[in-house]
């Protein structure tokens, strides 16, 4: 299969960038029809920002599952489409072929058949990286049903949220999961965050780690014994079939949940033809994906990185993609460049956490692993700091491969701002251009238009690209409020931004109340509701600083009213807390006790302040007069940690 689509030249980037800013429905018209569908679209695209409506391809029918499997089949039917790593090394690694998957993924839509899912059922997967978690995903995809998957990180009280606020009637999990030297009961914790459920009709369960399980009559069945069933349907004479279903262009295809500013988790909404062309177009593009090359995304499914450039990415283009159940560290720091060895990898896309964490190891771990393999060096969640992409390009890459910085979020549904391998100019630190179809545009706080190179300012994208989120689930307004309210007419990223001289985009971090730690967004208003349920805790305020390995760390001021025996051991509590509610990945990384907070007049918490002070910054605290009591100021200042 070659791509008539991509770009191999930085004279063709620019053509193809103006030719989809000039006719985007002729451009992106085009591209959809080299795909597998039942019905072609009414119409290519209609839209406006103010409600917001957004609709690509609308009319259109086709079957995501078909353009990522079955129109490979013919040709490349024994070509690896999924590599398997496991967590421990001493096991046996996978191999999933195009017809292999063709067969679990038919057998799984009709498993969940059986089971009674219909089309627009909505079905949760909390599952570790294994290759079944991808037959979930494509399965629920083949039969119409809305998947959404939850990070195996999350807590049991924060799978309940997601679980009520999708409606979901069905659960896909395992018996356990292995991440490093830890086992992680999956089934344990969604049997606590199913307490009290009424919707949930039905829990399948794979085995993975043997970890003994409650299984509920007439509620948890096992994954095996629902799959040999399902088997004995699909295949008659050795020919494997389940029809895929017809589905609309607008359908939905999964609900992804996102920390939102507000306490309240938000479920972004992917819809089907939209999301598939972009996905396929960006990751051709960007990784300048060649047929046979292997492609190793080392996030976690449960993300939108999984989503989209692990699973319908790559295996819309046909692509061999890696899937690692472990953590970059264990058994040792070695473990993703002898994954890279093993495997001949070609592409290799981490976030700048992983890499900061990895050259803390020194180079000893990356000396005697062969990575000559490796073509396209990517990095994605969050931007890169000059010394880890110096880091990344000289001891990775060996300085022969481009590194691409790819900027982009869950709402986007893949890459918007990012050069291409080899093609467009890379600028370490920078996200570069905006993909064809992508209008950037920066304004100030006031919404006013910020012309010319050598600035910075609020990013927003001005029209409408095929993989955009089209709402928040159930919630229509949170959808309008959060992203097209702060700026009529435009998208609002949420992100601070800075044109160089050159024209060329640097993320400079979120300007609203959403922290990237990890590259993972945390609301702080759900972390200070997380707070605030300890017993002692009387108020607090959650504000990022520079954090040498995750990029922000959580520093948090705790009003605290209970008995402090001890102020580490209360510390401790309070962080115990934040992980039941939310998750380990909420942990605050500073908690400092304060008597009160900086507030206005009426009653708003003055973070800006709070900031400079985790930042260390304690002399250009900038206007205090207009604080209730300025005296907590200086109080605050004192005893910060």
């Amino acid at each position: 299969m070659s791509y008539s689509y991509q770009i191999t030249s930085f004279e063709q980037y620019k053509e193809a960038y103006r030719k989809s800013i000039e006719n985007p429905e002729q451009f992106w018209g085009e591209i959809a029809d080299q795909f597998t569908w039942h019905q072609k679209w009414d119409k290519v695209l209609d839209w406006n920002f103010t409600e917001p409506k957004v609709e690509w391809f609308k009319g259109g029918k086709l079957n995501i599952t078909e353009n990522c499997i079955d129109r490979h089949l013919a040709t490349r039917g024994e070509d690896p489409a999924i590599i398997w790593e496991p967590n421990n090394p001493e096991e046996r690694t996978r191999i999933v072929t195009y017809n292999r998957l063709h067969k679990r993924v038919c057998q799984v839509a009709q498993m969940l058949t059986n089971l009674g899912v219909k089309k627009g059922d909505r079905v949760c997967i909390y599952m570790g990286m294994i290759p079944e978690l991808t037959y979930a995903v494509l399965g629920c995809a083949r039969i119409g049903a809305i998947h959404s998957v939850i990070f195996g990180g999350f807590s049991a009280q924060s799978i309940a949220d997601r679980v009520y606020d999708a409606q979901a009637e069905y659960i896909i999990t395992c018996d356990g999961a292995y991440r490093g030297n830890k086992d992680i009961p999956l089934k344990g914790v969604i049997d606590d965050a199913l307490i009290g459920n009424r919707t949930v009709k039905k829990v399948i369960v794979y085995t993975r780690t043997r970890t003994p399980v409650s299984m509920i009559k007439g509620r948890d069945v096992w994954w095996e014994d629902e799959m040999e069933h399902a088997e004995t349907q699909i295949e008659k004479d050795g020919v494997v079939h389940f029809p895929a279903a017809s589905m609309d262009a607008e359908d939905p295809l999964f609900i992804l949940y996102t920390s939102g500013s507000t306490g309240k988790p938000k479920g972004v909404v992917h819809t089907i033809g939209g999301y598939m062309i972009w996905t396929n177009y960006t990751f051709i593009n960007v990784f300048q994906y060649q047929p046979g090359q292997v492609h190793f995304c080392t996030a976690d499914i449960g993300w939108i990185t999984g989503h989209s450039y692990i699973v319908y990415g790559p295996l819309s283009a046909g692509a061999t993609t890696v899937l690692f159940e472990g953590v970059p560290t264990w058994p040792d720091a070695g473990r993703f460049w002898e994954i890279v060895d093993k495997h001949k990898v070609n592409i290799m896309y981490t976030a700048p956490t992983a890499i900061r964490s990895l050259m803390g190891f020194g180079l000893n771990y990356v000396k005697d692993k062969n990575l000559s393999s490796l073509k396209v060096l990517g990095t994605v969640g969050e931007p890169i700091n000059e010394e880890a992409w110096h880091w990344y390009h000289q001891n990775i890459g060996k300085e022969k491969c481009p590194i691409v910085d790819t900027w982009w979020q869950t709402e986007t549904g893949g890459t918007l701002i990012s050069n291409l391998a080899g093609v467009t100019p890379q600028k370490p630190a920078h996200a570069t251009l905006p993909m064809p179809g992508v209008q950037p545009q920066l304004v100030d706080e006031n919404g006013n238009v910020i012309e010319g190179n050598g600035v910075s300012g609020n990013l927003c994208i001005t029209h409408p690209w095929p993989g955009m989120l089209r709402t928040t689930y159930g919630d229509h307004e949170r959808c309008r409020t959060t992203y097209f309210a702060t700026y009529p007419g435009k998208y609002f990223t949420g992100d601070g931004c800075l044109r160089d001289n050159d024209g060329n985009y640097r993320i400079t971090g979120r300007v609203d109340d959403v922290l990237n730690v990890s590259g993972h967004r945390i609301g702080t208003a759900e972390l200070e509701n997380a707070l605030n349920m300890h017993s002692g805790v009387v108020e607090s305020a959650i504000v990022g600083y520079p954090h040498d390995l995750k990029g922000q760390g959580i520093y948090a001021y705790v009003i605290y009213e209970g008995h402090h025996h001890d102020e580490n051991l209360t510390r401790q509590d309070i962080i115990q807390t934040v992980s039941r509610i939310i998750g380990p990945i909420a942990k605050p990384d500073k908690i400092q006790f304060v008597k009160g907070l900086p507030k206005t007049r009426s009653g708003k918490i003055m973070r800006r302040i709070l900031r400079k002070i985790a930042e260390g910054e304690t002399e250009n605290l900038g206007d205090t007069s207009t604080l209730l009591d300025p005296g907590v100021v200086d109080e605050i200042k004192n005893g910060a940690l």
